[in-house]
């Protein structure tokens, strides 16, 4: 009888560790959904049919696009790196990339893998407004904030070496002939939980720089226009995949 028992809850153990990992890796692999384009796979056929250097004035890089095509430490498979040389040293806006497509309203999908400890990168919603990539960092400037804005309600990164994914509702902001009339606002999802809810976006951080109107007025001064989705260079190992938009009217 004892040894039935034991063996029930030893299985028990083993189907909630099953289930619960099956729930943890769900966000990985998502596919995009219906009206969604996938703007990288992976591949660097993928980077260089869909994205560009974003060429704001701290621009040093040359064309080709210089991110490297490496294989997956986890599972095999393409992935692409963020560490382009013109980026060395956190010379962030050197060799940043940007989807050729533009955006207003859109929901993203982003898989990213810092490889060692202190990686640093960003996606920046619109070209305007980062949600952070950085190892070992918490605050404000930290891993999976609004950066200089909102904090995550929870700390859910996965930690160096593995991979994550940001599931991303973006609403643009608002404008009634030419003037703002709202701030734009966003809900993320870290590896499934949701960290940011419907939050509000005072501005762009980081100056001229950084992106669109980031030296507009202090970078409170946002115009109404479109932008694509970017990701930074700053010299290190970030990998990125499976990363799809779908526009939202």
């Amino acid at each position: 009888m004892l040894t039935m028992i034991r063996n029930y809850f030893l299985l028990a153990l083993l189907f909630v560790t099953s289930f619960s990992y099956a729930q943890q890796a769900s966000y990985l692999g998502t596919k995009p959904p219906k009206g969604a384009k996938v703007y990288l796979d992976g591949s660097k056929e993928s980077l260089e049919k869909n994205w560009k250097y974003w060429e704001g004035p701290r621009f040093s890089a040359e064309m080709p696009i210089k991110w490297p095509e490496t294989t997956d430490p986890v599972g095999g498979g393409k992935v692409i790196s963020s560490n382009d040389p013109a980026g060395a040293g956190g010379k962030y806006g050197a060799a940043d990339i940007v989807t050729k497509d533009e955006f207003r309203d859109f929901e993203a999908h982003v898989e990213f893998l810092v490889l060692k400890e202190g990686g640093n990168s960003g996606v920046y919603l619109q070209n305007r407004y980062e949600i952070q990539i950085l190892d070992g960092d918490y605050g404000l400037h930290g891993m999976a904030a609004v950066i200089n804005e909102h904090l995550p309600t929870q700390k859910v990164y996965n930690g160096v070496g593995k991979w994550n994914a940001y599931d991303i509702q973006f609403r643009a902001a608002r404008f009634s002939n030419g003037q703002l009339t709202e701030k734009a606002r966003v809900t993320v999802y870290f590896n499934g939980v949701k960290i940011h809810d419907n939050v509000e976006i005072q501005q762009v951080w980081g100056g001229p720089n950084s992106g669109i109107d980031g030296g507009n007025n202090g970078g409170k001064g946002i115009t109404d226009t479109p932008g694509g989705l970017k990701l930074q260079a700053e010299g290190h190992d970030v990998l990125y995949r499976n990363i799809w938009i779908k526009p939202v009217k």
